[in-house]
């Protein structure tokens, strides 16, 4: 059966449309049949992903960036959900602006060899993350970091990663903060935040390693979580996070968990994967989906460690 390619254009500005025809041509050097299928909008990926996924259209193939792999990824959970073994295959070709999950999971930006290690068969089994009911695979967040995915996706004039940035130097100084308890297994919190991030991976935006010690296939999330703090003190810590070192300071903590409870007082927006989810939401549940995903990835595939 041929597998289901599912190509977003507008992935890093529309340059993933740009590159379809060179995606085909790896395609067929490899020997890989296929069924095309294009995203028209958002949420698109997921409708395509499910569709395929209850048909046993397997393996679907994402060619975009993050949002779109998650788009895939929900859809296919929803189709067939993890209960007794992984749901996939998945194959990720990067086509994005972060590529964060796919330089987690260490397969190449070269679409050639990306689509390479599809054609050689060879898998990983990851978790996946969830919230109030949404798939993640790399990184959800509440409070100031999901006020810039929104300052982000704002953000056309600028492209590529340093976009993350700006994003996240212009919500600094707004100062958004939150009164919120905290709940997780062995701990709970009450208290001031101004961010809680939730990784399955290391890495979101391009540049951030919010969860340095995370790891796709533990069985658990990282989180790490501030109070509230002064503009001078969050932006000397910015920097701190492109190395994951700001999990070093005292303002920082961190934890691993199986699940984590939170309520906010007022709401916040909720990020998934790059993509605002929710909005307003003052009870928000993060659970882990142990074994949940089948990806073609490298062989001895580790995660990749924050420079120094």
């Amino acid at each position: 059966m041929p597998a289901t390619l599912i190509l977003n254009p507008y992935a890093n500005r529309w340059k993933s449309g740009q590159q379809a025809e060179w995606v085909k041509a790896c395609l067929r050097r490899t020997g890989i049949e296929y069924v095309l299928k294009i995203t028209e909008g958002s949420g698109h990926a997921t409708q395509l992903a499910y569709t395929a996924a209850k048909a046993g259209h397997l393996p679907i193939i994402s060619a975009g960036g993050d949002g779109t792999h998650s788009e895939v990824v929900n859809g296919m959970l929803q189709a067939i959900p993890p209960t007794d073994r992984p749901v996939g295959p998945v194959g990720l070709l990067p086509m994005g602006t972060a590529n964060d999950l796919t330089d987690m999971l260490n397969l190449p930006r070269d679409l050639e060899r990306a689509v390479r290690i599809i054609a050689d068969g060879n898998t990983r089994v990851i978790d996946v993350g969830s919230v109030n009911g949404h798939y993640f695979d790399n990184n959800s967040a509440v409070g100031l970091e999901s006020l810039v995915t929104a300052e982000n996706i704002r953000m056309t004039w600028l492209r590529g990663v340093v976009r993350y940035l700006a994003a996240a130097i212009i919500t600094i100084i707004k100062r958004p903060e939150w009164e919120a308890e905290l709940e997780w297994d062995g701990g709970k919190y009450k208290g001031s935040i101004a961010l809680v991030s939730v990784g399955n991976t290391r890495r979101t935006g391009g540049v951030f390693y919010m969860t340095p010690n995370a790891l796709p296939d533990d069985g658990k999330l990282d989180f790490v979580f501030a109070p509230a703090l002064s503009r001078v003190r969050l932006l000397n810590l910015l920097p701190k996070t492109n190395t994951g070192r700001h999990v070093d300071e005292p303002d920082i903590q961190e934890y691993r968990t199986t699940r984590l409870r939170i309520r906010t007082s007022p709401p916040t927006p909720i990020q998934a994967d790059g993509e605002l989810i929710f909005n307003n939401a003052s009870s928000i549940i993060y659970e882990i989906v142990p074994a949940a995903l089948q990806v073609f990835a490298p062989e001895l595939s580790h995660m990749t460690a924050p420079s120094s």
